[in-house]
């Protein structure tokens, strides 16, 4: 059976997800697709809607999972986000833009990764 990208993915969300959920955060949905891109997780931090990217790297040969969230892939979750709250009706909500980064068994978790 061959390497399956998407299935690691997966896995490495679910651990995200419930690192988040074990420091208060409520789970609205993982991998929230649009016809712009996609969302790994949108959580509830208290009064916040969260859009968090979450990037996992075995080792720093290739830089730091939390480098991989460049310009552009900020801007696709930014617009993925802004068609998630049209698309619900939230325009008032608080939001923000966090990255789950996972280097081997090391969970770095910064809140407002970027602005949009």
């Amino acid at each position: 059976m061959g390497y399956n990208k998407r299935a690691e993915g997966g896995r490495y969300e679910q651990i995200a997800g419930k690192y988040l959920e074990e420091r208060g955060y409520e789970i609205i949905c993982y991998n929230y697709r649009c016809r712009i891109g996609e969302i790994d997780i949108i959580a509830r931090d208290r009064d916040s809607l969260v859009f968090c990217e979450v990037k996992y790297r075995r080792n720093t040969s290739k830089g730091h999972p939390a480098e991989a969230v460049d310009a552009r892939k900020q801007r696709v979750i930014a617009r993925c986000a802004m068609y998630y709250i049209t698309a619900n009706r939230l325009p008032e909500i608080p939001c923000r833009f966090d990255v789950v980064a996972i280097l081997g068994e090391e969970i770095t978790h910064i809140k407002n990764a970027f602005e949009y």
